[in-house]
């Protein structure tokens, strides 16, 4: 997996909110800032293959149901994998986060220790 660079990296507990196919990607406003050319994506970005979330998304929710904006995602940039350079967010390779999103249900926990 891809994993969140310095200062990025989060841990803890949290479940699965939502899972979703080809999802929309939408830059936060900080990302928007730091990247000026993600500004054109601020009502979001159709799934597809050049869409950063990849083909599949798990949103996950803190303890006491807080959006952390963290995901576990798929990626279109397999040279990502195994390196620290996402926003916060494990990224995968499309054809496991498909594997994984088949077999997760919504409720389910993730546990991340760093």
């Amino acid at each position: 997996i891809g994993v969140g660079k310095e200062g990025k990296r989060w841990s803890g507990v949290a479940t699965v909110a939502r899972k979703a196919k080809w999802p929309t990607w939408t830059p936060t406003e900080e990302t928007q800032k730091i990247i000026p050319l993600y500004k054109r994506y601020a009502k979001g970005m159709p799934g597809g293959l050049d869409n950063p979330l990849g083909a599949r998304a798990l949103y996950l929710l803190n303890e006491g149901g807080v959006d952390n904006l963290i995901r576990i995602h798929g990626t279109p940039a397999a040279s990502t994998i195994g390196r620290a350079t996402t926003a916060g967010c494990f990224r995968m390779l499309n054809e496991h986060v498909i594997d994984l999103y088949d077999r997760v249900k919504v409720g389910a926990w993730v546990v991340v220790r760093s």
